[in-house]
């Protein structure tokens, strides 16, 4: 039993590593009716949990008239085809709940050019 749990862990999709504050586009596959479709779902991650076949994260952008819309997507699922990190930002925190309420100029975070996670 303990074999088919690391067989499906050891699965790698070659998905980047991803972290609160990075802004990302998400590239799912929609099944509507006999027809497929890939939706590209763009945002910031304001959230990662858990480890293994059960980690996800969260997705927060803003739709259309000012409202905010987030998504949890497992992070192994097999629904999404691949995830494209547009920037890293520099936070503080490991929950970003607290950007829900920033609009505009106010919800910026700062770039980091170079990615270094180990320090």
């Amino acid at each position: 039993m303990t074999d088919l749990i690391k067989s499906l862990e050891a699965e790698d999709r070659g998905f980047p590593e991803l972290y609160p504050g990075d802004d990302v586009r998400v590239h799912l596959r929609i099944v509507e009716g006999n027809r497929e479709r890939v939706q590209v779902i763009p945002g910031m991650v304001i959230r990662t949990r858990g480890g293994g076949n059960n980690s996800n994260f969260t997705v927060r952008r803003i739709a259309s008239h000012g409202v905010g819309v987030e998504r949890t997507f497992l992070y192994k699922s097999p629904r999404i085809e691949k995830i494209e990190v547009l920037r890293h930002s520099k936070v503080r925190r490991a929950k970003l709940y607290f950007m829900r309420d920033r609009r505009g100029k106010a919800a910026r975070l700062i770039e980091i050019r170079e990615v270094n996670r180990n320090k």
